[in-house]
């Protein structure tokens, strides 16, 4: 697979599935950080549950939210926070793949949801691929992200591919080429959350956090209920 020469900028969600907002949450990082304090540092990824802080910070009014409402409208609320802290010291890489899980409360087996499997001690099923369609993930960057940090790579406009099998997923990325995700403190990157996606691990790794968020305004069926921040 080749790089395109495509500019990251220049993606649009409307067309490509994903969209750079610059600095919109720039003001909000300290208060953003303050809430992610008690985190442990130089985590492949950390599930951020009853967070009320954080939560707070991801209404629809506010920054995040209000990204995510401008795609889903405002009855969307975050139902899943990840942590990411790629360092020196946790320098990983990440084939291309589509997330296909959702995080909830307890498990309820529902027709059309599964296979089940539990992350850091939490439910997470594979929910219908409609419900995904209608999700949005918001990455909020506390760090610069440079070509040679390990930026975010993605296949614009795969997230209309459906369900991709894995043995398909090499050719659905050469078909729609790769972008390359840069960003600076404060930049939030809206996605169509089946997009495809990966990350190489960082040529000259410096600490590079995102907090990463799902949105949805879907109400999960059969008594299941979204497990939340």
């Amino acid at each position: 697979m080749r790089y395109t020469d495509r500019v990251d900028a220049a993606l649009r969600f409307a067309t490509d599935g994903a969209e750079r907002f610059d600095r919109a949450v720039a003001a909000e990082l300290p208060t953003i950080e303050a809430a992610l304090a008690e985190i442990p540092p130089n985590r492949a990824g950390v599930r951020i549950v009853g967070n009320a802080a954080l939560a707070s910070l991801l209404d629809t009014d506010g920054g995040v939210g209000a990204i995510a409402a401008g795609v889903l409208g405002e009855r969307c609320r975050p139902v899943r926070a990840v942590l990411f802290d790629k360092s020196e010291a946790t320098n990983w890489a990440l084939g291309w793949h589509q997330d296909r899980t959702v995080c909830v409360r307890d498990r309820i087996d529902t027709p059309g949801f599964g296979p089940w499997t539990v992350k850091a001690g939490l439910h997470h099923v594979e929910p219908p691929f409609a419900l995904l369609a209608d999700m949005v993930t918001l990455r909020v960057h506390l760090d610069p992200v440079g070509t040679d940090n390990a930026p975010l790579l993605i296949a614009p406009g795969s997230h209309r591919a459906g369900r991709v099998p894995v043995d398909a997923v090499a050719a659905v990325v050469q078909e729609h080429g790769i972008a390359t995700c840069l960003a600076e403190p404060g930049d939030v990157w809206c996605y169509a959350t089946p997009i495809l996606h990966a990350s190489d691990a960082a040529v000259r790794p410096i600490r590079r956090r995102v907090l990463q968020v799902d949105f949805s305004a879907a109400r999960l069926p059969n008594g299941l209920e979204w497990l939340g921040v």
